[in-house]
């Protein structure tokens, strides 16, 4: 019996491998491998998928998050706050910290692992400069009202949507009702290049003009730099795979909530196990399927000797990590972010994903949480 990864790179490869290799072959024939028709293709392919406006595409979804902060608040000087949720990746407060400002953590809600935007408005302080919300594991935070939080007190609101691809609150995606959106491109998400990659969409196209200077050393022309810029630059054939998957993305999104759906569907009142809550105006595009359980690391350990690719995002949260101790939070701070950390598990998920293997899964999980 073969095993279940937890994402299957390679049967999307297999699925689609005459494209793919077209696509590498077109481009390498062109050997147009920064910038080229890929690239601008691509901005423009990506930006009317994300409802209009325009996109800046970029070296990944750290440089989106970081380029879109230094553009819509300034370079910072450490004393500005940026309220994020603590249950996320690290890049979401490295960019913070790297464009000059400090995360203000706010803790999550216990079924969604949304950040709780009863507390956001409770962490606001003269400080505070912008809102950036993470759409964690696929599913959007409650965007309309964040928005009306942030009109209220004048703040920036950015989206963290590095999982959220294809992802609407309410029929709206994400870019709908903030400044800026900041998307990943990392090989396992979603809508994944065969490298890094990243981008940021807004329907502000002045922005996004700047965000693209800004990550292209400041320059519209080769040898004119308005200013000091950096080099964050997708290169032409991860544009050119992206194209490629952008083509597919409604569909696999589709199969990955069909798989959803079968998981709920066997794992729905079993003791011992959680399964994930969608809020009812999301439209969840599961990047993952994560489950609450006892004894979590012993139940993953089972499903990997079993052969299923289970794993754990995110065991440790940011406020706890030994890079960001230095911000001063203590662990119990952020109680239900602290409580997640301790029973989360993601099982397998891809579009490719058969009935057959999500019934072994369900069944081993079972098995586990049981003995």
């Amino acid at each position: 019996m073969g095993k279940i990864p937890l994402v299957d790179l390679g049967a999307q490869y297999q699925a689609h491998k005459d494209e793919f290799d077209a696509a590498i072959s077109e481009c390498l024939s062109r050997t147009s491998f920064v910038g080229g028709p890929d690239h601008k293709a691509l901005s423009q392919e990506f930006a009317e998928w994300c409802g209009g406006g325009a996109a800046a595409l970029v070296g990944n979804g750290t440089d989106a998050l970081e380029l879109a902060l230094v553009e819509l608040l300034g370079q910072g000087n450490g004393t500005g706050q940026v309220i994020i949720p603590s249950h996320t990746f690290i890049a979401t407060a490295e960019a913070i910290l790297n464009a000059g400002y400090q995360p203000a953590f706010v803790d999550i809600d216990p079924d969604t692992f949304l950040m709780d935007l009863d507390l956001v408005e409770a962490a606001i302080t003269p400080a505070t400069k912008a809102i950036l919300p993470v759409h964690i594991y696929g599913q959007m935070v409650a965007m309309d009202r964040l928005a009306e939080i942030a009109r209220a007190h004048h703040l920036k609101l950015i989206e963290d949507a590095a999982q959220a691809h294809g992802a609407r609150w309410k029929g709206d995606l994400p870019g709908t009702h903030s400044d800026a959106v900041c998307f990943s491109f990392y090989p396992g998400k979603n809508l994944g290049a065969w490298g890094d990659g990243g981008a940021v969409y807004s329907r502000d196209t002045d922005l996004i003009d700047r965000i693209t200077m800004r990550a292209n050393h400041g320059r519209t022309d080769k040898y004119l730099h308005e200013f000091i810029g950096r080099n964050s630059r997708l290169d032409g054939m991860q544009a050119a795979v992206l194209r490629v998957k952008l083509r597919h993305i409604d569909d696999w999104n589709a199969a990955r909530r069909a798989v959803a759906k079968r998981y709920t569907d066997r794992l729905a009142g079993q003791n011992g196990i959680k399964c994930p809550t969608t809020a009812g105006d999301a439209e969840h595009v599961y990047h993952l399927y994560v489950v609450e359980v006892e004894d979590r690391d012993r139940v993953r350990s089972a499903l990997n000797d079993a052969g299923i690719g289970a794993g754990v995002h995110y065991p440790v949260p940011l406020h706890e990590q030994p890079a960001l101790l230095n911000l001063g939070y203590a662990a119990d701070a952020l109680p239900v972010t602290q409580k997640a950390g301790q029973h989360i598990l993601s099982l397998p998920i891809y579009p490719e994903m058969t009935e057959d293997q999500v019934d072994r899964v369900c069944d081993a999980l079972i098995d586990a949480v049981r003995a």
